[in-house]
């Protein structure tokens, strides 16, 4: 395994992600300053980062490694949509209520400015 090669296809699979080198840490339980050093080619990649890669953003294993094949396996997660259910979670019932509510006025107001009246409510 070329080191290189592995660290520039993380970076860009973080970039076509469009995640932060914190946020991509975050998710692959490591540190940001372990993931940049990575991507600098000044750390090894070790199998289980790899494997986490691979797991947690849809990310071709193979593709990975080696570079062949396409970079996911399955459509790349939606990390906002996954931040906010996260955020939504941690909200008690009231709190949830009210962003539901917010979400469908701002739901409402897009209607208006775009004319589409078949979005879901």
């Amino acid at each position: 395994m070329l080191m290189s090669e592995i660290r520039d296809r993380i970076q860009k699979s973080r970039e076509a992600l469009n995640v932060s080198q914190r946020e991509f840490a975050k998710r692959i339980f490591v540190s940001k300053t372990l993931l940049s050093e990575i991507e600098l080619g000044n750390r090894k990649v070790s199998d289980k980062t790899i494997q986490l890669i691979s797991t947690e953003f849809n990310i071709n294993k193979e593709w990975l490694i080696t570079g062949k094949g396409e970079m996911f396996t399955a459509p790349p997660p939606d990390i906002q949509l996954q931040k906010l259910i996260d955020i939504f979670k941690q909200l008690d019932k009231p709190l949830r209520d009210c962003l539901l509510i917010q979400s469908k006025a701002l739901l409402k107001i897009r209607k208006e400015n775009t004319g589409n009246e078949n979005e879901v409510d």
